[in-house]
């Protein structure tokens, strides 16, 4: 499969630069508001809105034709990872909004892009997903519905877990548009009979908002349409393929932190005269914990390359995702057994990078999903590439 283009990125030595001014402020700037954010459940939107801009982390996957930094894959990913070893809601902030960013920038027409993507480089304007419901799953089984109404669309149905609805401008949202059809709207924000409402606060990734939108009876005009009538599906699947390679992303950048934690940690940390790092047990949760970042790393890296060579990755995307899981969740249980008992308070991050981490088994598909889409795509006759870089069979 290919996707609509290869993915250039910006030029080595100016991407040089942007990494560095956005790995500054994060340890700088954002670290610091950890316990703040944690204690009052709320991220200071009021400054960190402000930061993000000023460092063009909203604008990382805007096309530069419209004032954003235009990043390849490979270049987006270690920033994204950076961002998963701190507080969590900062992370979902910013994968959130580069992700549907990312996806208007490849689904929407050339209007809808010109009025939404150069706010969004800036922060200004913030796309968001409403698809998840309380009552339906997904695709064929919304229960959201839009009918044609002479030059309009009359959208009516209830979000719930939108994540980023305090900030969004925007939402792409799906509903059902003929009993097996779905399609893509997008709606701003202030559009009558749109109405939002905060949704208790979350296990992990505190701070961060994930709400619930009613649709009442809400007007759009017939070009707000994404795309043609019944191609909701479609985008949808092209949006969340390459978000779920941001999710393993984000992954392994909590399970970079936690294995940085736990290294200091055993070398540190002495019982019996020498550093717990000396004790084969503790070696071992390490080596483990190493290997799993070892190998996301490297699976991460191969999708990339796939998807900036303008292919389609939706079997890798879904393994990946599944490895991430996976890999993280190894690694943060082995991070609290390396710290034992003081990784279990606050006194230290591990025991809020263990919860931040369970967040990523819900963000853009449950496992269960993603081993039906593995699955499907291996029935339909995917292979994988020669294990020395040849082409795919």
């Amino acid at each position: 499969m290919t996707t609509s283009g290869q993915a250039e990125g910006l030029r080595e030595d100016d991407y040089q630069v942007l990494r560095e001014q956005i790995f500054e402020a994060i340890w700088t700037d954002l670290d610091p508001l950890e316990q703040q954010i944690e204690d009052e459940e709320r991220i200071p939107n009021e400054t960190v809105l402000p930061i993000l801009s000023r460092i063009g982390a909203f604008g990382l996957l805007v096309p530069r034709e419209y004032g954003g930094s235009g990043l390849s894959m490979r270049q987006y990913l270690p920033i994204l990872a950076e961002f998963a070893k701190i507080q969590g809601g900062i992370r979902v902030i910013v994968h959130v909004h580069n992700s549907f960013a990312h996806a208007l920038s490849e689904i929407g027409n050339a209007e809808q892009r010109a009025a939404v993507l150069p706010g969004a480089a800036t922060g200004e304007k913030s796309v968001a997903f409403a698809l998840t419901e309380p009552d339906h799953g997904t695709g064929a089984d919304l229960g959201s519905h839009a009918e044609r109404d002479g030059d309009e669309y009359v959208i009516r149905g209830e979000k719930w877990l939108i994540t980023n609805s305090d900030i969004a401008s925007h939402f792409i949202v799906f509903a059902k548009t003929a009993q097996k059809e779905v399609s893509a709207f997008l709606v701003p924000r202030e559009t009558s009979g749109l109405s939002i409402e905060r949704l208790p606060e979350t296990m992990g990734c505190k701070g961060g908002e994930h709400g619930r939108i009613t649709l009442d009876g809400v007007r759009v005009p017939a070009s707000a349409m994404i795309g043609a009538e019944g191609q909701g599906g479609a985008h949808l699947e092209r949006a969340l393929e390459i978000s779920r390679v941001f999710i393993a992303a984000s992954s392994l950048g909590t399970s970079e932190r936690a294995l940085e934690l736990s290294l200091k940690h055993a070398r540190e940390r002495v019982t019996f005269g020498k550093p717990i790092g000396a004790r084969q047990a503790v070696q071992r949760y390490l080596a483990e914990m190493a290997t799993d970042v070892y190998a996301l790393r490297n699976l991460l890296a191969d999708a990339a390359d796939k998807w900036d060579g303008g292919r389609r990755i939706p079997a890798e995307a879904s393994m990946i995702k599944l490895f991430g899981l996976e890999a993280v969740g190894r690694v943060t249980d082995r991070a609290l057994l390396v710290h034992g008992g003081i990784g279990y308070t606050r006194a230290l991050p591990i025991e809020r990078l263990y919860r931040d981490a369970r967040l990523n088994w819900l963000e853009e598909g449950t496992p269960t999903i993603q081993y039906a889409v593995a699955a499907r795509e291996l029935l339909d006759g995917y292979t994988f590439d020669d294990s020395f870089g040849g082409e795919t069979r």
